[in-house]
């Protein structure tokens, strides 16, 4: 085997065991911005890495695009460069009536609809995140103070409607389920995570409510200040759990 990752261009040996991982390449830039003696590690295709200190720990940042297949490839290559602990820092629509736009998500599971997952491990088989590191997420969102819940997301490959299916999930069916949001790729981590026996967290930032309606190109818009604001908060919080816990 190469030293270097093919998909991520990442050296092995140069991931820190402390990773935040995220959607955006542009919001890998952000959270870059609260690391001190930051430099970017490689960037490819999706995928930018930094590197950068957060409480005297170095800190890796990776982005991992959209959707559980390419962002699995990101996590893979990330443990087998070292990375002994991810935390997911990205965004959700809520499926509850009281979680609302710039509101966060620790997440402590997720329903697993993904091709991925179906290819990945048996039926059944949960993704769940870990307990300590979800336990640091939930203590650092405390004391932060930004307004939060803490329980179970929905994992799925489709963003906007095609045609009904089987396979399409009911939103208004998992919210009487209580599960709380929708998203793309927290499943995937924490299945590899489990396989890979390294500590996966999630928190994500609200930045819409697809109950009713679900996703519309329309009337999609993540760019408000409330999640901005939002996503910020995250940041801290995550950097703040990943780096207080062993």
């Amino acid at each position: 085997m190469t030293n270097i990752l093919p998909h991520t261009k990442l050296e092995i040996g140069s991931v820190s065991p402390d990773v935040l991982v995220c959607g955006d390449p542009a919001r890998a830039d952000l959270i870059a911005e609260h690391l001190q003696d930051v430099h970017i590690l490689a960037e490819w295709r999706e995928y930018r890495t930094y590197q950068g200190k957060y409480n005297g720990r170095i800190v890796t940042v990776t982005s991992h695009g959209i959707g559980a297949p390419g962002a699995a490839i990101a996590f893979e290559e990330l443990i087998t460069a070292g990375a002994q602990k991810m935390v997911r820092v990205g965004s959700c629509g809520s499926l509850q009536p009281d979680l609302n736009s710039g509101d966060l998500v620790v997440v402590t599971a997720a329903v697993q609809n993904t091709g991925y997952g179906r290819e990945t491990v048996p039926e059944g088989f949960p993704a769940v995140a870990d307990v300590d590191l979800t336990l640091a997420l939930r203590q650092a969102a405390d004391q932060h103070g930004h307004p939060y819940q803490a329980g179970i997301a929905l994992t799925r490959d489709n963003f906007y409607a095609g045609v009904k299916t089987a396979a399409e999930p009911s939103y208004k069916q998992l919210s009487k389920a209580n599960v709380l949001a929708v998203e793309m790729e927290c499943s995937a981590l924490f299945i590899v995570g489990s396989l890979r026996k390294i500590k996966t967290g999630a928190i994500l930032a609200v930045d819409g409510n697809v109950l009713d309606e679900g996703e519309l190109m329309g009337n999609y818009n993540p760019h408000r200040d409330v999640v901005a604001q939002a996503f910020q908060a995250e940041i801290t919080i995550a950097l703040e759990a990943i780096t207080s816990t062993k």
